[in-house]
């Protein structure tokens, strides 16, 4: 990635994991309201050096503390375009490619409706997220279709990989019956 970090329309702040940057689109605001251009493949182009095609548009809706993921798929890899609407969440991407100068280590954002960030994450990682705020909807678009038949799903807490999840004291994350089976780090297939 050729990376424009000076772009006029939005900043790109690498992150630890190589091919993954938060994306912050420029808000125009005065005392009506604010407005930003959520996405612009031409300046996203110009911005990052990728030139990607969305395929599909996700839209979900859940409560404090749920933890969804890590999620990625095995045929037909995603590369995520992820943001938060309304509420706040802990996004996290793991490196899962071999190849990679920063496999197996992890990062997390905080993403918000306040905040306007957005996380690029390139096909060949795996992918989740926690609910900090009381509710909160995530909006993420993806470079391939759905396969739930490649879908695999790396363990939240996976000691190999060491994700401090920001869960407040005594809380246990909800999630459901596929997340909560992960696979562990040794046993999850790789890119």
């Amino acid at each position: 990635m050729t990376a424009n970090l000076s772009h006029p329309k939005l900043a790109l702040i690498p992150t630890a994991i190589h091919d993954v940057f938060v994306v912050e689109p420029k808000v125009f605001g005065d005392e009506r309201g604010w407005f930003t251009e959520s996405f612009n493949a031409h300046d996203f182009a110009q911005a990052t050096g990728l030139k990607v095609e969305f395929v599909q548009d996700n839209h979900s809706f859940s409560r404090q503390w749920t933890l969804r993921g890590l999620h990625y798929q095995l045929e037909q890899t995603q590369g995520k375009l992820v943001r938060v609407v309304a509420g706040s969440v802990f996004d996290v991407a793991v490196d899962i490619r071999k190849d990679s100068p920063t496999y197996g280590k992890w990062v997390g954002v905080e993403l918000s409706a306040q905040n306007h960030k957005q996380l690029w994450i390139p096909a060949g990682l795996a992918h989740g997220f926690l609910v900090l705020s009381e509710n909160a909807e995530f909006l993420y678009k993806t470079t391939d279709y759905y396969h739930p038949q490649s879908e695999a799903c790396l363990a939240w807490n996976d000691p190999t990989v060491g994700i401090q999840w920001p869960l407040a004291s005594g809380v246990a994350p909800n999630m459901n019956a596929k997340d909560a089976a992960g696979l562990l780090w040794d046993a999850a297939p790789k890119f």
